[in-house]
């Protein structure tokens, strides 16, 4: 295997960032991040690199996810394609995951991180170069890649679609998550939903936006359970308070959990620190409805209902490496033939 294409670099990036989070060498980094992007608090930038640590940087996972793909290990001549990567900055290190992909596939990659999150990329991108030198990692120069995996809002999406109509993309626009309960959760499991709510204060496309809970549910004792942790973030309470107002101006039914709002009978995702609640009469209605709007879904929380890109309660936030962004296989894109300029997949 080509010494550029093992896991080794990763593992040892791994190493360095539990390293670095351990004897506080990373605290400059981390209060440069917060400085630039108050949603950055210390606390969701621990947490990131934490997961990024333990879901994708560990050995053994990355040995399991990488045997599923010959082709990335198989030594070759043959020029290295030029990949794109436009990031998304929604939560810290979102678009580390497609830089893996890009470089142990033994790809250029060209890099245009969010500029909500240059401060943590930058310092990722600075270790990988320091731990493996023959990696090809580069600023976004108007050069024209072979591949584009480009991440961020519906508009973005659709500006990356016009710019490179003749270049195999993988385009991502808004998503947002849901949590299907049956009304049989046990603590943990709602401990956990919280964390699947509330974690990065829910700006994450991963982040559960809309709960479906049966007919009959106590809303109100799940509201409490989910107060139970208050958010103090300035940001986030201006939200929360905007929204509360705008809720009575109009009338609309809410239950207050004291730094979020419950919009029993809402239709879809609301804004931050708003939880939709979608009464169901059968799991198999909700089922329909998800295959219906599954362009919108990233994935489902839920331990009653079976769907592609469902996972567990307090998971939503730690995707396994093989829990791909809106479940298209980054890895097949990359290592793919050179498909037709038609071939575009934009979810």
């Amino acid at each position: 295997m080509n010494e550029i294409r093992t896991i080794e670099p990763f593992i040892r990036l791994g190493e360095r960032l539990a390293e670095e989070l351990l004897d506080g060498t990373i605290e400059p980094v981390i209060r440069r991040s917060e400085a630039e992007n108050p949603w950055f608090s210390r606390a969701n930038v621990v947490s990131a690199i934490q997961a990024v640590c333990a879901d994708m940087l560990d050995g053994r996972n990355l040995r399991s996810w990488l045997a599923r793909y010959p082709a990335a290990g198989r030594p070759s001549d043959e020029t290295i394609g030029i990949v794109m990567v436009v990031m998304a900055g929604n939560i810290p290190l979102v678009g580390f995951f497609d830089l893996l992909c890009v470089l142990i596939c033994d790809r250029r990659c060209l890099i245009k991180p969010s500029s909500k999150d240059r401060v943590l990329i930058g310092h990722i991108v600075d270790l990988l170069r320091e731990i493996e030198p023959r990696f090809s990692i580069g600023a976004l120069e108007g050069q024209t890649p072979d591949r584009l995996i480009a991440s961020g809002s519906d508009e973005a999406r659709r500006h990356f679609a016009s710019a490179y109509p003749d270049t195999p993309s993988l385009l991502r626009g808004h998503r947002y998550s849901v949590a299907v309960l049956s009304g049989q959760e046990s603590d943990r499991q709602l401990d956990g939903l919280y964390d699947d709510v509330f974690s990065y204060f829910g700006l994450g496309c991963r982040n559960v936006s809309r709960i479906f809970v049966p007919r009959g549910y106590d809303l109100q004792s799940l509201c409490r359970r989910l107060s139970a942790r208050p958010i103090t973030h300035t940001g986030y309470l201006n939200n929360y308070r905007q929204a509360r107002a705008m809720r009575l101006l109009s009338g609309t039914e809410f239950i207050d959990g004291g730094f979020f709002l419950m919009r029993p009978g809402a239709d879809g995702e609301g804004p931050l620190s708003e939880i939709a609640c979608t009464f169901y009469e059968s799991v198999g209605s909700v089922e329909r409805l998800l295959r219906e709007r599954d362009r919108e879904i990233q994935c489902v929380v839920s331990a009653t209902l079976d769907h592609p890109r469902r996972v567990d309660f307090g998971q939503a936030q730690h995707p396994s490496l093989t829990d791909y962004p809106d479940g298209i296989d980054v890895m097949e894109f990359l290592l793919a033939g050179s498909p037709a300029p038609a071939d575009r997949r934009q979810l």
